[in-house]
């Protein structure tokens, strides 16, 4: 009897042992995502939910996600990112370029937690950083525009003067000079990711500085609808506004992380992530270009559709000869700009008016 008692005992007491790693195995990856505007229906941070709903089709009840939007970029930042990791979170993923210092400041502290950056540029053994080449998507609707434009002048509303912004607007313009050398793309900054008055409001000063069609690097349709009330055309970004504004827009660049997240997530449930600096473009899916409006004649759809096939058969859109907006070449003719002069970039192209500030 005293036997059969003990042997109870130590199977109570290595059931009970065993019963926390039980309850850990089972226990979700929990991942959070930091936004710096609302996921609404389109835009910037409307993509990037996209890709966390796709996790959560994926995975089903083998993560949980959660987020929080209208994070300020600066302090504001790194103390949300911090409250995230000190509670637990396996994965936090922050989506926007000021976000790149506060990221790395709290990823210092809690070396456990893998941290995603999207667009910066700075790593450490648990931080990633990741973005997309939105520029050959940006190329290709620059044609677009290069061909469709009657005064030749082109105005782009545009964030901040930041790499990732400059490389856009030389991507667009190069684009728009290939068929068209006697266009110029015109700036204007807002100095803002998201704001509608603020958007609209620059796309008003460049139509009445003679724009016929507007560009953009913001998160609302403003621009677009601006263009569109003036009589005028646009170009999208992000998501696809067309489906929001009308044919105006002629087409939009759009971004799709679906397939980054899913396969990033799967190597982190895998005990397989590592740090990396994960740019892909066309190639990859992750920037892709909208179907096009209807308004695209079928000769100007057909230069598109050649340009897409150079790009994916690797041709880079940043190949010389190349000058600079004073008409200096900087590139000579078959030289590359190598990604991290990209990733860097503070000058425009010949063709864009305005000033990197």
């Amino acid at each position: 009897m005293k036997k059969l008692i003990l042997g109870l005992l130590v199977v109570a007491m290595v059931f009970s042992l065993a019963m926390p790693l039980a309850a850990q195995a089972k226990k979700p990856f929990k991942i959070a995502f930091v936004y710096i505007g609302p996921p609404g229906d389109l835009g910037w941070t409307y993509e990037q939910d996209r890709g966390r709903l796709a996790l959560e089709k994926k995975f089903g009840d083998r993560i949980e996600t959660k987020y929080v939007e209208n994070v300020p970029e600066g302090p504001d930042a790194e103390r949300v990112i911090r409250q995230y990791a000190a509670a637990g979170f396996d994965m936090i993923i922050t989506t926007s370029f000021g976000y790149m210092d506060p990221t790395l400041a709290v990823a210092k502290e809690f070396p456990k937690v893998i941290f995603e950056h999207c667009s910066g540029y700075k790593t450490a053994p648990n931080m990633a950083t990741y973005f997309g080449r939105i520029e050959e998507a940006r190329y290709l609707t620059g044609i677009i525009a290069g061909k469709m434009t009657k005064s030749n002048v082109i105005g782009y509303v545009a964030a901040f003067p930041i790499p990732e912004v400059v490389r856009g607007i030389n991507g667009f313009t190069l684009g728009v000079r290939s068929v068209n050398p006697k266009a110029q793309v015109k700036v204007v900054w807002t100095n803002t990711w998201y704001d509608p008055v603020k958007e609209r409001e620059a796309a008003v000063a460049l139509l009445d500085s003679g724009a016929d069609i507007i560009a953009q690097h913001q998160d609302t349709t403003e621009p677009q609808k601006a263009a569109q009330e003036r009589g005028k055309l646009s170009i999208g970004y992000d998501s696809d506004m067309g489906k929001f504004v009308g044919d105006t827009v002629l087409a939009s660049a759009v971004w799709n992380w679906e397939t980054y997240f899913i396969d990033t997530v799967q190597k982190a449930l895998d005990g397989k992530w590592q740090t990396h600096q994960y740019w892909g473009g066309l190639k990859d899916g992750v920037t892709k270009l909208s179907p096009l409006s209807k308004r695209v004649p079928d000769n100007v759809k057909k230069e598109v559709e050649a340009a897409q096939a150079k790009i994916l058969g690797g041709w880079n859109i940043f190949t010389g000869p190349i000058k600079d907006q004073n008409g200096k070449e900087v590139y000579p003719a078959k030289a590359v700009i190598p990604d991290d002069k990209l990733l860097s970039m503070d000058w425009f192209v010949e063709g864009v008016i305005g000033k990197v500030q």
